[in-house]
């Protein structure tokens, strides 16, 4: 090792006599069939373990939007008769009301679960090396188990209503595939950020609840578009509107899923073309969260 000079610092020359800096633990490793087991096996882990001890069990998973269900329906239905003012849109508003309120929770749960995924389980990350982005993911595959569960509720309480089966419900895996996609996105991005900023958790609760009321949740697009129809910056607002990608998931499951007569998601753009828009928003949206956590994940455990 050559003597250290003025102009290279004692810890400069110490740090290239130790060679290169060992990074961490990459986002992925070379085994999809580890990272798609290690995934599995700790979501299915989560699972059991949310309702070990529990009277109810799994019941406590569909009562949650079971309940916010009852209250949004009392208030909306039989207070102030939104089914009515939807017109034909209306048409078994309980279970579009019912179907939206599932889809979001899903998309609250992978979201908001996964920001503080990584710094909850800062023991295994320190101590253990695998793939990273096992933790967001096991996080995304828990909602998904829990998903399974409330559609199967979602479906009964809508043939109990009037919907009969029909051939568009075969629409079903696409619309949770996009979902699933969007929500993948913003749950890897989250993750990563809140190791660094912890500013990410409260900003997020924030954001969470503007786009469970700007999503056709409690009132489906057509009614959106009918008051935002008029003018130029009217037809902006409602643009802007239509580009969340919520927007065309929740409404294309209700015209889908439960009532034909209400728009489908091409006839809330515009046209079908128009979807490009969306699902494009999705897929940029998907590759920046892979693309800060991969670059996150080996700096992961020094930054905790």
């Amino acid at each position: 090792m050559s003597a250290p000079t003025a102009s290279r610092p004692l810890s400069e020359s110490l740090v290239e006599s130790l060679g290169e800096p060992i990074r961490g633990p990459r986002a992925l490793d070379q085994s999809w069939r580890r990272f798609w087991q290690l995934t599995y096996n700790i979501a299915r882990s989560e699972f059991k373990l949310k309702f070990f001890g529990s009277a109810l069990g799994y019941l406590w998973q569909v009562m949650r939007p079971l309940l916010l269900f009852g209250v949004l329906y009392v208030f909306f239905v039989e207070v102030f008769h939104v089914d009515k003012a939807t017109g034909a849109a209306g048409r078994f508003y309980g279970a579009q009301l019912l179907g939206s309120i599932v889809l979001f929770t899903f998309f609250s749960e992978a979201t908001s679960g996964s920001v503080r995924s990584v710094v909850d389980r800062e023991s295994l990350v320190r101590k253990i090396q695998f793939p990273r982005l096992a933790i967001p993911a096991s996080v995304v595959t828990l909602a998904l188990f829990n998903l399974a569960l409330n559609i199967v509720v979602v479906l009964i309480f809508a043939v109990i209503e009037g919907v009969r089966p029909m051939v568009s419900w075969l629409e079903l895996p696409l619309i949770i595939i996009m979902l699933t996609l969007l929500s993948s996105g913003i749950a890897m991005l989250l993750s990563a950020l809140f190791v660094r900023f912890r500013d990410i958790s409260p900003i997020w609760e924030v954001v969470s609840q503007i786009l469970f009321y700007s999503a056709p949740v409690i009132l489906p697009a057509e009614a959106v578009r009918k008051e935002l129809g008029h003018g130029h910056v009217d037809h902006i607002l409602y643009h802007v509107y239509t580009l969340n990608p919520l927007v065309t998931i929740f409404q294309q499951f209700r015209h889908a899923m439960i009532n034909g007569n209400t728009y489908s998601a091409g006839q809330v753009m515009g046209s079908w073309l128009a979807l490009l828009e969306p699902v494009g928003l999705v897929c940029i949206i998907f590759a920046l969260g892979f693309w800060v956590f991969t670059r996150q994940a080996p700096h992961i455990a020094e930054d905790l």
